[in-house]
């Protein structure tokens, strides 16, 4: 069809991809003298009533939105019996090309996709369109970085019936529902798992699931528990990866309730992500051109998406704030104002403690342990529920942090949920953090309480220690114990 004229205004140029019901072609627009692209309904199938209603309808729903992570219908028509839609043409790469080509994408970059992604897909779900084929070949990355959601041609109208009868499956089984693989009613959650699915694999470069069939791989996303991202992607934070995890839950009731849901958590998760990393560099606004060059240059070279740099430079500047105020380079390394005056000292990464030695079970809400040194006063690692309590369960259970190297602080500065839990520090110069109580030796103090939401502890280390140790020997009945911040102070 390459030179074909249709409806006298638009002349095929060349092919762009095809799939199994359409061709895309880019043409130029002779009456506005620009380039579109235009999806072409394939001949064997133009014949064929449901497919035929089902194309027109992607061009009736996908003309009612506009959105800047939408790619536009123009114009619609048909030709020789064949019909088609013209889009807005986006020059550039998919976003599968760009995982293909780079990887895993950068925590920050690909979460400001996501936010992209699922702001166009809200926008969707706003005019009552469920995508329901969400996956990086059907996301386009324009000149400028920004993440344009294609191809509605699966889509489905929450008020048709009909044309997606039970039991029938459609979408790509890598990113697939489970209730979508199984044939279920599906609503907009299907749409907030298949971005689950796809923010996991920017973050480490590969679907969850493999098989040796597209079934095989669609009965692991109904059976089996999406891995946890941090075990791929350590840098990742642990509020990202409880996003990706709450999103991927396999009962549609355990994931967010919709788009929006989950775009707070993906936001605030990119807030962590550029609080971890120390922020953007000099002065910083919503408006990109009074970002510094050095930094425009990075972001450029990066290629983040032009939402996800506002995003960035919005938290980048509250960052830049509080360590201006502090006199510090990042939240995470500031002290707070109940510290005796202390230089902080940085704290490489938070570990939960559960050692079976004690009665445990080696593992305690480990997802949420990096929120205890996020800076973010609003979120907090806790222990599980005991409903009576430690005692007659085990000794204990705790959280440690690692500072990097052998460090001698002669403060600890804990902002907690209060309550009347009980406690103990401990440190240790070993290699590895010990595995049980008894390798932590002698306390670093004596025992002591949570009552004070914000204290500062003193710590008898007169020898350095790399890793410090926060032993909680007792809870209130059914009352987690909760950790919102830690510092050492030397």
């Amino acid at each position: 069809m390459i030179g074909t004229m249709l409806s006298g205004r638009y002349r095929l140029e060349s092919k762009l991809g095809s799939g199994g019901m359409s061709t895309v072609y880019l043409a130029v627009d002779e009456t506005l003298g620009r380039h579109v692209a235009i999806k072409v309904l394939h001949g064997e199938i133009s014949d064929q009533e449901d497919q035929l209603e089902r194309f027109r309808r992607e061009a009736r729903a996908v003309a009612q939105l506009s959105h800047p992570n939408l790619v536009g219908v123009i114009d619609a028509g048909e030709e020789g019996g064949r019909p088609f839609i013209v889009f807005e043409y986006v020059p550039g790469e998919t976003l599968k090309q760009r995982i293909s080509a780079e990887g895993r994408l950068p925590t920050d970059e690909a979460t400001a996709y996501a936010i992209e992604i699922g702001r166009g897909l809200q926008a969707a779900h706003q005019a009552r369109l469920i995508h329901r084929d969400v996956k990086p070949q059907n996301v386009l990355i324009d000149p400028e970085g920004r993440a344009k959601i294609t191809d509605f041609g699966i889509a489905l109208s929450l008020e048709s019936h009909g044309l997606t009868a039970t039991g029938r499956v459609l979408g790509t089984t890598d990113y697939v529902s489970p209730e979508q693989a199984m044939g279920k009613e599906i609503d907009a959650r299907t749409d907030v798992y298949s971005l689950g699915i796809l923010l996991y694999e920017m973050l480490t470069g590969e679907v969850p699931f493999k098989a040796e069939t597209q079934v095989g791989v669609a009965m692991k996303h109904v059976n089996e528990t999406v891995p946890n991202v941090q075990r791929r992607r350590p840098d990742a934070s642990a509020v990202l990866a409880a996003a990706v995890e709450r999103a991927t839950a396999k009962d549609p009731q355990d994931r967010y309730r919709d788009m929006n849901d989950f775009l707070a958590d993906l936001e605030h998760a990119l807030e962590v992500e550029v609080s971890r990393a120390g922020g953007a560099t000099g002065e910083a606004t919503s408006v990109l051109d009074s970002v510094p060059e050095k930094r425009r240059r990075i972001l450029t070279r990066r290629r983040i998406s032009w939402a996800g740099v506002l995003l960035l430079v919005a938290a980048a500047a509250a960052a830049i704030g509080i360590a201006a105020l502090s006199g510090d380079k990042g939240p995470s390394k500031v002290a707070p104002p109940e510290s005796a005056g202390g230089t902080p000292i940085t704290i490489q990464s938070a570990t939960d403690f559960d050692p079976e030695s004690s009665g445990g079970d080696g593992e305690e809400h480990s997802e949420e342990t990096e929120l205890a040194i996020d800076g973010i006063p609003s979120t907090a690692w806790t222990t599980e529920d005991y409903t009576t309590g430690l005692t007659g369960l085990k000794d204990g259970v705790g959280l440690y942090v690692d500072a990097g190297d052998s460090v001698t602080p002669s403060q600890m500065a804990l902002k907690t949920g209060g309550g009347g839990w009980t406690f103990e520090v401990y440190g240790s110069d070993l290699k590895s953090a010990p595995t049980d109580l008894a390798g932590w030796g002698d306390p670093l103090t004596g025992e002591l309480t949570a009552e004070d939401k914000r204290q500062v502890i003193d710590l008898n280390t007169s020898e350095p220690n790399r890793f410090f140790l926060i032993w909680i020997t007792a809870v209130e009945d059914g009352t987690p114990a909760e950790i919102a911040d830690i510092r050492l102070l030397s």
